[in-house]
């Protein structure tokens, strides 16, 4: 982008925030041709909603688990809930995938009846049916299918098929070394022309990114389809994929997000920016993916399934189907949210509503829970009194300009907010998730998820504050531990909590030695009497580790039990190179035992103040040399209750550090590796050794 258009671009976006309720986030477009048009002419004038083949089944679907998957989304009421395009992506193809005469053909084996019968049983539902191709030409071995030469003839087939929608990616476009912006142009106009007329929907998947793919021109990668793509689709790709198939990380949710946050400005009402797809129980917690459901919906973004629904369990059923959450991704004015205020572990998201409200997000990207708060003046909003409306639980409270939420570690709040009126509402009162903030006389590390042990004493406290305009009686806060654990309030409780004041309970919590190991929860009921309500409660809830035991005597590390164990792709493995592929080996040297992860990665040690010293080599697995010369650079920490002991600095494929350090009352280890600036590609990352002395 060149420098004088970044002004013009930040003006557009604060656009965003302060415009009036009529006013549109970026002028019309006739989404295939470019020329001017109503968002009531647009094919998509708020965000599609369905179900994609790709994550949840891979490329070996056939007719009959896509009618299994049909028939779940209006049997479990995904379809009433607008998610009612079943998605065929890359994989419904033939080995063969074009006839002598150059037509298109399904799998014979697992489409016997070819496509057209499928596609009317989706119809038959009340559903749409969408397809996949890619805009290069098809090379065997390098891309499954290739639209490249035929576009006209594959655009009219899919509309003699009675396809509703169109996924055109981009392996075989970069394969063939295309200019995305000229060939998705034309593949736009010939879906356009197609000879049965037919309205298809076509989203612009270019997923190429450096340095994720390695190094690409600009104008080639997923980065850049924002300049011309919303011109010509109905929605287009903003980052590289979102995981892997059956393998979403929630980093990889913040990482898309983030991505496809550049450029709001040009999302509104028949073309919106594609951050991919949901990831309900595909390597996600409950709250990282109501997370990510929060925040595809504050960015105006597409919500297709990418998990098998028939499996899916009724919690996820019940986030993806959230009336007021999926109203605030389908809201009309199609205006995508916006950050207000610095980048961080802690953020505050807003977006403009076609009626003048706000929806508003409290992002917590940390690891432990935080209180989150912002202001009505920051989010545009003017006056002394508003309405929120909490949009996962249908909390609706009154504020007086403050709004804050308790939020999980990687737990986003969602409010939709507006000018209150009439008489007062229920006071805006918000409740801390309970916060190890102290294990034994040391106090926890700001941002860390809390470890205790058996024979442990914790203090926990619960902040609880009032936002709104009438104060609040007789709160109490009470909290339950585990059967065995021992509560003890520390504080007392005021006799009134007024507006804009807060007040913090504090308990002594002990662990008894025998502490079942694993994820324990403290659970704080807040109760209160709001004038005019009655007597009031919130229910806020904590999980703490319980660590297993501390090494003991001369311990390899990676044979002990660890707290937890991250990796930038697949899972941290023992003794192998990430993946379990290839023994450990850094220049040429094979090593019996150590970690392999792919960046970035933490492994957490529970040592409980054992041991004394950590002995150690670290290094990029030689197996990087078999995919090329990009990529492969790492950097190493050895961390001690928040405190570094160890920074090995750049590594690349070539270095090598050792490490000897000091682990004299150290209670938690962390063994974290970092992507060295340029991003995760081809870095695989080998901790030698790990030697303890306990």
């Amino acid at each position: 982008m060149k420098r004088h258009a970044l002004p013009a671009l930040l003006a557009l976006a604060a656009g965003l925030l302060i415009a009036p309720a009529s006013a549109s986030a970026s002028p019309a477009v006739d989404t295939v041709t470019g020329t001017g048009a109503s968002p009531q002419q647009a094919l998509s004038p708020t965000p599609y909603q369905g179900w994609n083949t790709y994550f949840g089944l891979g490329g070996d679907f056939s007719e009959e688990s896509v009618r299994g998957v049909a028939d779940a989304l209006v049997s479990r009421g995904l379809a009433q809930a607008g998610y009612n395009i079943v998605w065929l992506d890359g994989g419904w193809q033939d080995p063969q995938p074009r006839t002598a005469a150059g037509d298109l053909q399904p799998d014979r084996t697992r489409f016997p009846n070819g496509l057209k019968p499928l596609v009317d049983y989706i119809h038959a539902k009340g559903l749409k049916a969408g397809i996949y191709t890619d805009a290069g030409p098809y090379i065997p071995g390098r891309c499954g299918l290739g639209s490249g030469g035929y576009y006209q003839r594959d655009a009219d087939q899919f509309a003699a098929w009675k396809f509703d929608a169109v996924k055109v990616d981009f392996l075989c476009g970069i394969a063939a070394n295309l200019d995305p912006k000229t060939v998705y142009t034309e593949f736009a106009q010939a879906l356009q022309n197609n000879a049965s007329h037919r309205p298809i929907i076509f989203n612009l998947c270019n997923p190429v990114t450096s340095p994720d793919w390695g190094n690409y021109p600009l104008e080639q990668q997923s980065t850049y389809s924002w300049s011309y793509a919303p011109a010509i689709a109905q929605s287009w790709r903003t980052y590289t994929d979102v995981g892997f198939v059956y393998d979403i990380k929630f980093k990889d949710v913040l990482r898309n997000y983030d991505a496809n946050a550049r450029h709001p400005e040009v999302a509104g009402p028949g073309h919106f920016n594609d951050p991919d797809y949901l990831g309900p129980e595909l390597g996600m917690t409950d709250e990282e993916f109501r997370t990510q459901m929060t925040l595809w919906s504050a960015a105006a973004a597409p919500l297709v399934i990418g998990s098998d629904v028939r499996k899916l369990s009724q919690t996820s059923i019940d986030m993806l189907t959230d009336a007021d959450v999926v109203a605030i991704d389908q809201d009309p004015a199609g205006v995508q949210a916006v950050r207000v205020g610095p980048a961080g572990a802690t953020e505050t998201w807003v977006k403009r509503l076609a009626n003048g409200d706000r929806a508003v997000v409290l992002l917590n990207r940390g690891d432990s829970p935080k209180t989150l708060i912002a202001t009505a003046s920051s989010l545009g909003l003017s006056g002394s009194r508003f309405t929120l409306k909490n949009a996962w639980t249908n909390q609706v409270t009154e504020s007086a300009g403050t709004i804050s939420a308790a939020v999980a570690a990687h737990g986003a709040a969602l409010f939709r907010i507006g000018r209150a009126g009439g008489v007062p509402g229920v006071p805006h009162l918000t409740a801390d998730l309970p916060q190890v903030t102290k294990v034994g006389a040391v106090a926890t590390p700001d941002g860390t998820a809390p470890v205790l042990a058996g024979g442990d004493e914790a203090r926990v406290e619960v902040a609880v504050r009032n936002d709104g305009t009438l104060p609040v009686l007789a709160p109490k806060v009470g909290l339950a531990a585990p059967a065995g654990w021992t509560v003890k309030p520390l504080s007392g409780s005021p006799a009134v909590l007024a507006g804009g004041s807060a007040a913090t309970f504090a308990f002594a919590v002990t662990l008894p030695a025998t502490a079942t190991v694993g994820e324990a929860k403290l659970t704080a009921t807040t109760s209160y009497d709001a004038i005019g309500h009655g007597r009031l409660t919130q229910t806020t809830v904590s999980a703490v580790v319980v660590a297993p035991v501390p090494p003991d005597g001369e311990v390899a590390l990676s044979h002990h039990a660890w707290i937890s164990a991250t990796s930038g792709w697949m899972s941290p493995t023992i003794d192998l190179s990430v993946g379990g592929w290839s023994p450990l080996s850094v220049l040429g040297q094979v090593y019996p035992t150590g970690i392999g992860v792919a960046s970035p990665s933490t492994v957490r040690y529970y040592l409980g103040s054992r041991c004394s010293r950590l002995t150690a080599m670290v290094g990029i697995d030689d197996a990087v040399r078999n995919v090329g010369p990009e990529g492969a650079t790492a950097t190493f920490q050895v961390i001690g209750d928040g405190r570094v002991l160890f920074d090995s600095g750049l590594l690349t494929r070539d270095d090598t550090r050792q490490i000897d350090v000091d682990l004299t009352n150290v209670r938690v280890l962390d063994l974290v590796v970092g992507d060295g600036g340029d991003g995760g590609y081809n870095d695989r990352a080998n901790w030698i050794g790990l030697n303890a002395s306990c």
